[in-house]
């Protein structure tokens, strides 16, 4: 076992500060400067981006043939444009090949100038990095071959080809590829005007590069605008659909708070009623006491327990309303109100009328006022005509509006636009069925339907 005193330990520390400060900086990691690394990230990049699988199969993919203009065309027709991109680049690739074979007219290399032209062009389309590296070692062959002392180092077809490889890679590629591709270009340009331009009358690299760089640049913003548009729609589609669902989270929690009322409002009566009946009845037995005392105290755990768990769904601010809910009995207030906006309506009432579960009873409320207020809000001046059937088993409910003559369907900028989506929930709730479509004549019909059990629909 090692002890360690305390001057012990200061000597050590002295010791090791001084021999760290004894090592000569050449001994320890050596710095990079800010320019180095600069040098050693672009030289990664670059070979990341243009060496790395650079003669890696991509095709070119075809088109949509669902687009606006494509689908205008005739069917046989409509398939053939798929292949439009590539028609355009073997069209170009033609271009310069016959480019190529006119410069060196009368020259036994004519059909070797053609060919170096049109086969990095041809390439793009399923090799596009490749074709870049072959443009670049087509055009130096043909450098040396030539006789030509002028249009130097980039012959007429060299030009033409290369100028399209460019072109057509930046389209496939990012931005930054095309970037190193012109820089590239720009550097075997100028080294072989130097070393080797002396021969010559006049040299194009500046051309080349001014007419490239014009074209990458309109390629750059087509891929940033294509870029920030899918952005945005990615963005418009999230919120939408976070809108929706924050919509039907306050949907269902508005249903949790209108159900409990309504259950908690059952629950107290049975309470209430259990613990009252003794008393209606002279000299009751001792049984019949325990029966209405375990009915009520079931009655009181269960509203407990109903409370604590709907509890959770509402707001801090939220207070339970001292009035009822409303019913079907309430639809004619809420139709007067509606016709005092200036909303047309009118009532229709098949069936039996009969008194139904106060739950169904408010979802049906709920569901026409609902459909009234988008009437009045999507279908200005337009009128409205709600029926509700009593039918065996169920409650059915039409609302239905029509559109005025020279009035069409507008989109209001009130609310979020999700009552559908409200309704479907409550419908839903009560394992129900609901539609709602456009009719016939222009305006929008909601039909639903609320099944009632024989057993609720009782007395």
């Amino acid at each position: 076992m090692t002890t360690t005193t305390p001057g012990s330990a200061y000597l050590f520390h002295v010791t090791e500060t001084t021999q760290m400060q004894m090592t000569p900086p050449g001994g320890g990691a050596t710095q990079r400067s800010p320019e180095f690394r600069l040098a050693v990230d672009a030289l990664r990049g670059l070979r990341q981006d243009l060496i790395h699988d650079a003669f890696a199969y991509r095709p070119l993919p075809r088109i949509r043939v669902d687009g606006p203009r494509i689908r205008r065309l005739p069917e046989g027709i409509r398939e053939y444009a798929s292949w439009t991109p590539h028609g355009m680049v073997a069209a170009a690739g033609l271009l310069s090949m016959a480019i190529g074979v006119s410069s060196a007219e009368g020259s036994g290399t004519s059909l070797l100038f053609g060919l170096l032209a049109l086969l990095p062009v041809l390439l793009t389309l399923v090799r596009p990095l490749g074709a870049f590296w072959f443009s670049m070692a087509a055009t130096a062959v043909v450098g040396v071959f030539a006789d030509m002392w002028d249009d130097w180092p980039w012959l007429p077809s060299s030009f033409a080809a290369h100028l399209t490889v460019l072109t057509v890679v930046a389209l496939r590629t990012r931005p930054r590829i095309a970037a190193w591709m012109w820089f590239l270009t720009a550097v075997y340009g100028i080294f072989a005007e130097t070393l080797f331009g002396s021969g010559h009358y006049g040299t194009n690299t500046l051309p080349l590069l001014f007419v490239s760089a014009l074209a990458l640049l309109a390629i750059t913003v087509l891929h940033t605008r294509r870029a920030a548009k899918q952005e945005v729609t990615a963005q418009q589609s999230e919120t939408a659909h976070e809108r929706s669902k924050r919509t039907l989270l306050e949907e269902r929690t508005t249903i949790a708070r209108e159900l409990h009322d309504v259950v908690a409002h059952h629950m107290s009566v049975v309470a209430i009623q259990a613990e009252a009946a003794p008393y209606r009845v002279e000299n009751p037995p001792e049984e019949l006491e325990k029966a209405f005392a375990t009915i009520r105290e079931n009655a009181v755990a269960a509203l407990t327990e109903l409370r604590r768990v709907l509890g959770v769904v509402r707001a801090e601010d939220y207070e339970a309303p001292d009035a009822p809910q409303p019913t079907l009995a309430d639809l004619d207030a809420l139709l007067a109100n509606v016709r005092e906006a200036g909303l047309t309506v009118d009532k229709a009432v098949t069936g039996a009328v009969r008194e139904l579960p106060q739950g169904v009873e408010l979802s049906a409320y709920r569901i026409v006022q609902e459909a009234l207020s988008n009437t009045l809000r999507h279908a200005p001046g337009a009128t409205a005509r709600v029926e509700i059937g009593y039918v065996l088993g169920g409650l059915g409910l039409r609302i239905v509006n029509g559109r005025a003559p020279g009035l069409t369907l507008v989109k209001s900028t009130h609310g979020a636009g999700h009552g559908i989506t409200g309704m479907r929930e409550r419908v839903s709730m009560l394992n129900g069925e609901m539609t709602a479509d456009e009719t016939e004549d222009g305006g929008y019909e909601v039909t639903v339907f609320l099944p009632v059990s024989m057993l609720e629909d009782s007395p």
